[in-house]
This record gives C-alpha cells, structure tokens and sequence, in this order.
C-alpha cells in the first residue's frame, strides 16, 4: 500500500464515528484468550498488555502517540494516577477525546493536534511514550521512534504495538493481489506494515534498549469475527455515517485479512523499550 497523495488525518477524521461503532470503544484490535470472549474484554486485554510493557506508576507522564478517540488514555490516567497527553493528527479525534474526557470528570488528560513523527514537544519532557496502533499509518516509522526517543526522559519507556509483516512480499504476489491491498487501502488508509524486527531496529538505532518482542497473532485473529458481528449488528447506522461503498469496503476487508493472517503474510505484534538511564 503506497502513501502517495495519502493525507491520514483526513482518512481519520472520515471514519471515526463509524469506527466507534465497528471496532469497539477503544477502536483497536482485541487479545483473546478464547474466541468466545467479548470484543470489549479483548481490546481491554490488548490495552493491559501495554500498560504491562510500560510498567506505568503514579505521577509518570505519558505521550500517547496517535491516541485516537482517548480511551486508553483516560483509562490509564485514572487506574494508574499517570498525566496524559494524546496528540492526533486528526481534529476529530481531538474533539472526539476532549469531550469524552471532559464529561468522564477525568482530569490530567489533554489532547493536540500533533504529529507523531514531528511532534515539536520538548526534549526529555515524558517518562513513558505510548504507541498503540497508530504507527501503521505514519509513513516515516524511524522519525517516529526516533521522536519518542527524544521526548524520553532516561530511563524512560517506549511502548508499541500494531499491524506487522511477518513475511516479505514478492512482486509478482503484490500484482497479483493488488485488488486486495486496493480494498485495504480503501478500508483503513494508506498503511504500510513494518516486521517486529523493523521495528527493534529502529528502538535499537535511536540508543534504546528492546527487552521485549512478542508477536500476538494467534491471539488477535478473533477480532475479525467480532468485527463482522458489529458489522451486521450496525449496518444501518455505519452506511448512514460512511456510506454503502464504505460499509461494504470494511466488510470485504475483513476476509482479506483474515487470509493474510493465515498465511502468515500480516499479524498482529508488541514491542518495548527503555531509555538508559
């Protein structure tokens, strides 16, 4: 999937109330220990999972890079007495966060249109930076990283999660699967997957240090059936907020990743990292 003429807060703002509405509250892929869990306890589980990587503790100041409607971020804020600051490129996002928050009563949340990969945010300004399924869609991965780096305090944290590759793609297998990348493209936007490997790379060449590398594919497939049954459960209301091209394109993608997960092309990983101290 290329990133030419690819504007991703425009794609974000598009979407996000029928998101809210397909995938879950917390509008990310879920961790199942079994299939017949709830979507909204697997999200909450992928959510714990990075609250675990980042070994959160009161007072600690957390980036939340691409933090998208701030449910993660209000949640963090209140069971684990942190201060938050979710930065978006998308203004709907914003919006959409800032109300939440603000009729949750939770304080020491704030949002901004920012950009992750560019973030204009002062060196050594946050204990934690958090990276929860937005790194996807941000074309430069390494000034990405590079930028949580920067912001880290020593001794700092950086947790990721997202998409990956879990294979190399020949040619001749992106030409002959290109309606399948065009209808993903269409679906959730202009994204290119990175390996697990990609990615400890990137940590390892800013001067962080990865200790931990976990790849949750098995566990993430299930959210595609979840998905399918928001889908149906919501028709009428997404086809109202997205149109029936845009309901139809979401359904369709939802068997093309699935085939990919099962082949081994895409899957679904974890990574984090500290700043030495």
């Amino acid at each position: 999937m290329t990133q030419e003429n690819y504007d991703p807060a425009a794609h974000y703002d598009r979407v996000t109330e029928a998101w809210g509405l397909l995938l879950g509250e917390e509008l990310h892929w879920g961790v199942f220990s079994s299939p017949d869990e709830p979507l909204a306890q697997a999200t909450n589980e992928l959510t714990t999972r990075m609250i675990s990587a980042s070994r959160l503790s009161p007072g600690l100041r957390v980036l939340d890079v691409g933090c998208g409607s701030g449910t993660p971020a209000r949640r963090i804020a209140t069971e684990h007495g942190v201060e938050v600051l979710g930065i978006t490129t998308s203004q709907v996002g914003i919006d959409a966060a800032t109300a939440k928050t603000a009729a949750a009563g939770i304080s020491g949340v704030t949002f901004e249109q920012r950009d992750g990969t560019d973030n204009q945010l002062p060196d050594e300004s946050f204990d934690r930076a958090w990276v929860l399924e937005s790194s996807h869609l941000m074309p430069d991965r390494q000034a990405l990283v590079s930028e949580c780096a920067r912001v880290l305090r020593p001794g700092g944290r950086m947790a990721l999660c997202d998409i990956i590759r879990r294979r190399d793609i020949p040619f001749a297998e992106l030409r002959e699967r290109r309606e399948d990348f065009a209808v993903l493209r269409a679906g959730y936007g202009a994204a290119r997957m990175d390996t697990l490997e990609q990615y400890a790379g990137y940590a390892e060449s800013v001067g962080l240090v990865v200790d931990e590398v976990t790849d949750l594919t098995t566990e993430t497939l299930p959210t595609l059936d979840k998905w399918r049954e928001t889908s149906a459960q919501h028709r009428d209301e997404v086809i109202s907020l997205i149109g029936k091209e845009g309901y139809d394109t979401f359904v369709i993608s939802l068997d093309i990743l699935e085939g990919f997960w099962r082949d081994g092309t895409l899957g679904y990983g974890l990574i984090s990292a500290a700043k030495p101290a």
